[in-house]
């Protein structure tokens, strides 16, 4: 499996290789993983399991491609961030106390 700065750097390069780069900034790469999410919403729509996985991972995977996009945009270390806030919620939802349970934390 590759690192998140591998899957980064081979959208980077896909980008530069049509000259996107261009049509990339942080609000447009926003707004297009936002428009993306909402495709993965519509596989659920009227319905608990999707009737496609494979049409629903490539909305998946247009996602992270917009979010490795914007990430590299603003210069953040999704990495870094991804166990930052792993951690943080580590500490806000402890095993012990929320083993089974599916309330936020201010609710236990």
């Amino acid at each position: 499996m590759k690192t998140i700065p591998e899957y980064t750097k081979e959208v980077e390069e896909f980008i530069k290789e049509r000259n996107w780069d261009q049509y990339q900034n942080p609000k447009d790469v926003a707004i297009a993983m936002v428009i993306e999410a909402g495709e993965v919403l519509e596989h659920f729509r009227f319905r608990q399991e999707p009737k496609d996985k494979d049409e629903l991972g490539k909305e998946l995977a247009d996602v992270f491609i917009y979010l490795l996009n914007l990430s590299n945009k603003l210069e953040l270390d999704l990495d870094k961030w991804f166990h930052t806030k792993l951690e943080e919620n580590r500490k806000k939802y402890p095993v012990e106390k929320f083993y089974g349970q599916n309330k936020k934390y201010d609710e236990v």
